[in-house]
């Protein structure tokens, strides 16, 4: 038995690090119904979107289930037999999707990738120090009732680990919200200060260099820019990496965010460069848009040619709104 839940956690865990990185940089990797509805709750996902999510998850844990009984020769479904009641295998459920979430936010705003081995190791971790072995997500708690194996759950054994799991990751959002006060303050202060907006569809290229140039030339005291994307990358572009290094600017360490509703309506101006209808549309909210090529995979020179032509396009704004810091030309 020990030796069969080793193997089946370093293979869950070995698969997570490795589909997250994959599908990361497409729709977040979340997998999880649990994660959708807490990025869904702290404005990182529309809630318009969220039952979308939900639903392709529970059908991939389905067919993750269906594929895994073929291939071992059993029935497609079948219901399981496995008991996972009590107080115990609940509170288990609740510590594994309150670490899940811990480690998750605790990590969001280290480097691209980090997350994916975090992630990765904690359940690899978790299958072992708790007693229900970890499911930590509804729609695997669901997929896992109709494969009758050591690693199955009872369906009528369902409602409460879901249950246990929903407040255990509902407890480390509103937990990691209180515990990052300085993050808290951080994002209020770029509510009020942050007028302008720049956004692209990855927000790893134009967008990028165009806040950083602007941060670089406007007034702070009057004014500030922040950078978003309607479909986040991992990282900022190499080739966009360097050009910027070339004029003493380094976006190496910019981690790219995603555009929210919230955010463009905190701002004066919003500066769309390539995302069109996939950007918010936010009534009352200036807008500008700046048909600017994308750099991404562009011979370096064509990449500072880019670099340029945003740069000027940010000098041209900051004169004409009056933003430009004092005594600089």
């Amino acid at each position: 038995m020990a030796l069969a839940l080793l193997a089946n956690t370093v293979a869950t865990g070995a698969a997570l690090v490795a589909l997250i990185l994959a599908f990361g940089p497409i729709s977040g990797a979340h997998f999880n119904p649990a994660v959708t509805l807490a990025d869904a709750w702290r404005g990182g996902l529309p809630w318009r979107e969220t039952p979308v999510y939900i639903a392709a998850q529970v059908l991939g844990a389905l067919a993750g289930v269906a594929a895994a009984n073929v291939m071992f020769s059993e029935p497609v479904f079948f219901a399981s037999q496995k008991v996972r009641e009590g107080g115990a295998q609940l509170f288990s459920e609740f510590v594994a999707a309150f670490g899940l979430l811990a480690v998750i936010w605790g990590c969001a705003r280290l480097a691209a990738g980090t997350v994916a081995f975090a992630v990765g190791g904690y359940i690899t971790a978790a299958y072992w120090f708790t007693a229900s072995t970890s499911f930590a997500n509804p729609a695997v708690t669901v997929a896992r009732s109709l494969s009758d194996t050591f690693a199955g759950i009872r369906p009528v054994d369902v409602p409460g680990f879901i249950g246990a799991q929903l407040i255990g990751a509902a407890a480390a959002t509103a937990l990691f919200a209180w515990l990052t006060p300085l993050e808290r303050e951080r994002r209020e202060n770029m509510a009020m200060k942050t007028q302008v907006i720049f956004a692209c569809v990855h927000n790893a290229g134009r967008s990028q260099m165009a806040a950083a140039f602007f941060n670089t030339l406007a007034d702070s005291a009057k004014v500030r820019a922040a950078s978003a994307g309607t479909e986040p990358a991992n990282h900022v572009h190499p080739e966009v990496v360097a050009v910027m290094r070339e004029v003493g600017i380094d976006l190496a360490r910019a981690t790219p965010t995603r555009l929210t509703h919230d955010l463009a309506a905190a701002s004066h101006l919003l500066v769309t460069m390539g995302c069109g209808e996939a950007c918010p549309v936010v009534p009352g909210l200036k807008r500008d848009d700046w048909p600017i090529e994308d750099p991404k995979g562009k011979p370096i020179e064509r990449a500072r040619a880019i670099r340029d032509e945003i740069r000027s396009r940010v000098e041209q704004l900051i004169t004409a709104e009056g933003w430009r810091t004092p005594g600089r030309r």
